[in-house]
């Protein structure tokens, strides 16, 4: 890999730049080196500083997926990391690679939003009241912080710095304090790097170069006492991952089990320190109310399914391109297609052939999912989809007259459905159908009939995402099989996904949950 490096005498004489002396770790033996890679969106973003073997544009990071042995570091300093933009790519591609990134997805997700970012404030209020008792601007009603990996700029404010750095880990955070009847967090945002004044440079120098050298400790997580588990749901949603009876069958099953069930809706929200678990059955998307309860639930100590990095990881299916390609699973031929260069649309076309399926990366049930015909097609698709996205997805049309759709729980397989192409269309789901036809037939196969090769990759998938519970969505077509998409919240229907099991479909999903409550009060991690 060679590292991109800007040309920065045109800009600043060497003796004017800040500087970084980045350390490696030392290979050892047994044990690969790390390394450390440094994503700027543009050379002059790193023109105040001396030149770095490190250093790499977000684009090159973006296209090369192969080029990086052992363990590795990603400080993400792009300039912004809008949802599905390009600073947010460079993150979600690397934890698909397993490489350790700064700032991760969970954290570009959960800074977005002060609804979020909030619930990681409220163990700081009686150390912000201490540290800003004497705070150096006198009389200022508000003021901005600047953190660089933690470190503050101010000596009395270090310890409320690295608070939130470990709770919020960015390269540069910018804290906004209010004070009414005391000091309170306002807001805090990402900063960039290419909008720092000279002196901010040299103190973001210092921080950085320090922080390649240390571990910051993770905070502990909280233990359970009672086993009360929260369902939430919306009565209302047209097409939900569990229908009223199923519900009723997880409530009456979870009395079998000493398990207090309670179905709670969004309006809610503030209960759910009162539970021991959480059971989120609305479908799930990072950007609303049910990616925040799994975020405070998890704050809160509960046991979660879906819990927020599966929902991270599931909702968008470039990251599990990605991974499949890396770890050499079956999938359909994909290309990814990025806004700046229309030009390789024709390319992407005569490569995976007509008809090919154009996808926007975090749509579900079916929605932003095009089938194209021809390159004038794709070229109009493309353009539509890019208003939402600056990557897509175009992959090889494969018809089949049903998905399989394997239930994975704990890494196990739990049921296996073959889900079979709405009337008349090519995918499962119709939305433009009349209310009845939306979706095709489903029949439930006992996890032993179907074929184990289709059960086999379903739970190597899923194992990729996590320990949760998971839907992996798979084509068998002659002799191949090729994994489509994974749900972090798949369908648990009375009447279709229980078709073999029955109530003992229900058991095992609270089993799961009796399983990791006992693990915790015995101070064990899952």
């Amino acid at each position: 890999m060679s590292a991109v490096q800007p040309n920065v005498n045109e800009v600043l004489d060497k003796s004017e730049r800040s500087t970084i002396s980045l350390v490696e770790e030392p290979p050892s033996t047994g044990r690969l080196s790390s390394q450390l890679l440094i994503l700027v969106e543009r050379k002059e973003d790193w023109a105040s500083y001396l030149p770095s073997e490190s250093l790499m544009l977000a684009q090159d990071y973006l296209e090369h997926s192969d080029d990086f042995a052992g363990r590795t570091q990603v400080i993400n300093l792009c300039r912004n990391y809008k949802y599905l933009g390009q600073g947010y790519y460079c993150s979600l591609l690397a934890e698909a690679r397993g490489h350790k990134v700064l700032p991760s997805v969970r954290i570009i997700s959960e800074l977005s939003r002060k609804a979020l970012y909030g619930v990681g404030l409220d163990d700081l209020e009686r150390t912000l009241e201490r540290a800003l008792a004497n705070h150096p601007y006198g009389n200022t009603e508000a003021f901005t912080l600047s953190l660089y990996f933690g470190k503050a700029t101010i000596d009395s404010l270090q310890e409320i710095g690295r608070q939130l750095f470990e709770a919020f880990p960015c390269p540069i955070l910018l804290v906004e304090f209010r004070r009414g009847e005391t000091w309170q967090i306002a807001g805090i945002k990402p900063g960039a790097l290419h909008k720092l004044r000279d002196d901010q440079q040299h103190v973001f120098a210092n921080a950085l170069d320090a922080f390649n050298r240390r571990t910051w400790r993770q905070p502990a997580s909280k233990r359970m006492a009672r086993y009360d588990l929260a369902i939430l749901q919306d009565p209302d949603e047209a097409l939900p991952p569990s229908n009223a009876l199923a519900l009723e069958r997880f409530v009456e099953t979870g009395k079998q089990l000493g398990i207090d069930v309670e179905l709670i809706e969004k309006k809610d929200y503030a209960r759910l320190a009162e539970f021991d678990a959480l059971f989120i059955r609305e479908t799930t998307r990072v950007d609303d109310h049910t990616y925040r309860f799994a975020k405070r639930a998890e704050s809160e100590g509960l046991v979660v399914i879906d819990d927020p990095s599966s929902i991270l990881r599931c909702t968008n299916k470039v990251y599990l391109t990605d991974l499949l390609k890396r770890r050499g699973l079956g999938m359909p031929a994909t290309e990814i297609l990025y806004k700046d260069r229309p030009q390789e649309l024709e390319q992407a076309g005569r490569r995976l052939g007509f008809p090919l399926v154009l996808k926007i990366p975090d749509g579900c049930f079916s929605r932003g999912v095009v089938k194209v015909a021809d390159a004038q097609a794709l070229a109009s698709a493309a353009q539509q989809l890019f208003e939402h996205s600056v990557l897509l997805l175009a992959q090889e049309y494969c018809y089949t007259e049903y998905d399989w759709r394997v239930g994975v729980l704990n890494g196990e397989a739990l049921f296996a459905c073959q889900y079979f192409m709405s009337k008349g269309h090519w995918q499962i789901y119709n939305h433009k159908a009349v209310p009845g036809e939306i979706n095709g037939l489903c029949k439930a196969v006992p996890v032993e009939q179907a074929p184990p090769e289709v059960v086999q990759l379903a739970v190597d998938t899923a194992r990729l995402i996590g320990n949760g519970l998971y839907g992996v969505d798979l084509k068998q077509a002659g002799g191949r099989v090729l994994v489509i998409e994974v749900n972090d919240n798949p369908n648990l229907d009375a009447g279709t996904e229980d078709g073999v099991l029955g109530d003992e479909l229900y058991r095992r999903v609270l089993q799961a949950f009796i399983q990791r409550l006992e693990l915790k009060h015995r101070g064990q991690a899952w």
